[in-house]
C-alpha cells in the first residue's frame, strides 16, 4: 500500500490529519501515483470547473496504478463524460433544496431530518449525488450557522431521527462532533442519530480512540458507511469498523450500484460476505441517482433486481441488502424486489424459489377474500 509514498513515515501515514492535509488534489499529483491514460487526462481537463478532485493517499494507494479499469481507480479519476449533462439528469436529484427548512437542514420525511454538517470529503467520489454543493468551497459550518438547525430540531417533536451527513460528517473535528451530538441529543424526542461517512473506507485512520469516546457518549449512534467493492475491505478498514462496533456503535453499509465497478452478482456477493465477517450490516444497494454528469455510472433498474435475485437463497440473508431507488424530486426511497410470485388463484399463491422450482402457498380459509393479495 505504501509503495507510492516511501518517504512518508509510518506514523504520518497512519494519521488522519496527515491524510486529509496531504490529499492529492490535481492531475500532476495523481500522475505521480498512477500511469494516467490520455482519456483520464482529458477527464481532468474537462471537469476542472464541474466537480472538485481530491483523494487521500491511503485510498489512492489501494488502486491499481496501471489499470484504468480498476474498481477503486474508476471511483477516483474524472472521466470526460462528467462534463456532459444528459436529459433527465438533475443538479438536485433528491429534491433537497426546496425541503431545506433552515440552512443545512433538510426535512424530507415526517420523522427524520438530514443535517448537512459540512461540504468537505476526504475523497470526492466521481458519482457524487450532492456534487452541486460538495467540495465547492470546502467550508466547515460554523456553530452559529448550525444553531438554527439545532433549534428547529428542538422545536419539532415529530422528529425522531437525525441523519448527519454532508459532505462527510467525520471531516469535522472531534470537538465539533461532540458539540453537534450534544445539541441533537438535548432534544428528548430524538431517538436515533445516524452519521453518514465514507471515512472507514477512504481514511480509516479517522476512527481514533478520541472519536470513539465521543460517539460512545451519545448512543445509540448508527454509522452508515459506504463500501462499494471488496478491494476496499482492507485490514485498516476492518480495524476501524471493529473499533466502532466494539464500542457499541452500530455500523451499516450502503453500496451504490456502479456500472463497470460492482454491477454483477459476484462483486456484490464478495463484498457483502466480507462485510458480514467484519460485522458490518449490508443495508442498501442503492441505484445510482440521476445527478448531472454521472450517467456513465448508472445501470438499468433490471441490473439491481438481477443481483438481488442472484443473492437471495445463495448466501445468508444477513448479506442480502435492500435494493433501493431514491425517487427523483425528493419523493422518497422505494425498495424493489425481484418477481417471485408466479401465479395467484384464490387462496393459492405459486412462488418461484431461488433454485428455479415452484411451490404453492395457501392462505387460511377463514380470511376475508378482500384481505388477500390481488
Amino acid at each position: 500500500m505504501r509503495r507510492a509514498f516511501p518517504e512518508v513515515s509510518d506514523d504520518a501515514f497512519a494519521s488522519w490529519s496527515w491524510q486529509v492535509k496531504n490529499r492529492i488534489d490535481d492531475v500532476e499529483g495523481l500522475a505521480r501515483v498512477f500511469e494516467l491514460t490520455d482519456e483520464e487526462r482529458e477527464g481532468f481537463a474537462r471537469t476542472r470547473s464541474v466537480f472538485r478532485f481530491g483523494v487521500t493517499p491511503y485510498y489512492a494507494a489501494l488502486a491499481d496504478p496501471r489499470d484504468p479499469s480498476c474498481p477503486i481507480r474508476r471511483q477516483i479519476v474524472p472521466r470526460p463524460e462528467e462534463a456532459t449533462v444528459r436529459i433527465g439528469e438533475l443538479a438536485d436529484p433528491l429534491g433537497e433544496v426546496p425541503r431545506e427548512v433552515v440552512p443545512n437542514l433538510v426535512h424530507r420525511y415526517p420523522d427524520r431530518v438530514l443535517l448537512l454538517s459540512t461540504d468537505r470529503c476526504p475523497v470526492y467520489c466521481r458519482f457524487c449525488t450532492r456534487r452541486r454543493i460538495v467540495g465547492r468551497t470546502e467550508r466547515q459550518s460554523t456553530r452559529a450557522l448550525l444553531d438554527e438547525a439545532f433549534e428547529y430540531i428542538a422545536e419539532h417533536d415529530e422528529i425522531r431521527e437525525v441523519i448527519v451527513s454532508g459532505g462527510d460528517a467525520l471531516m469535522l473535528g472531534d470537538n465539533q462532533i461532540d458539540h453537534m451530538l450534544e445539541r441533537i441529543r438535548s432534544a428528548p424526542h430524538v431517538d436515533l442519530v445516524r452519521i453518514g461517512t465514507r471515512m472507514p473506507v477512504t481514511c480509516p485512520m479517522r476512527v481514533t480512540p478520541r472519536l470513539i469516546s465521543v460517539l460512545s457518549k451519545y448512543k445509540p449512534v448508527y454509522v452508515m458507511t459506504h463500501f462499494n467493492h471488496v478491494k476496499e475491505c482492507t485490514a485498516e478498514a476492518e480495524a476501524a469498523c471493529a473499533a466502532l462496533i466494539d464500542a457499541g456503535v452500530v455500523v451499516y453499509n450502503q453500496t451504490v450500484l456502479l456500472r463497470g465497478i460492482n454491477d454483477d452478482v459476484e462483486s456484490i456477493a464478495a463484498l457483502n460476505r466480507r462485510l458480514v465477517r467484519m460485522r458490518v450490516t449490508p443495508y442498501y444497494l442503492h441505484q445510482c441517482d440521476m445527478a448531472e454528469g454521472i450517467e456513465h455510472f448508472r445501470t438499468p433498474l433490471a441490473t439491481g433486481l438481477e443481483i438481488i435475485d442472484g443473492l437471495r437463497g445463495h448466501m445468508s440473508g444477513l448479506a442480502v441488502p435492500q435494493f433501493c431507488v431514491d425517487v427523483p424530486g425528493g419523493l422518497g426511497k422505494v425498495t424493489m424486489l425481484p418477481e417471485w410470485v408466479v401465479a395467484k388463484d384464490g387462496r393459492a399463491t405459486t412462488f418461484r424459489t431461488y433454485t428455479g422450482s415452484s411451490a404453492r402457498y395457501l392462505d387460511p380459509e377463514d380470511v376475508d377474500s378482500s384481505k388477500r393479495g390481488s
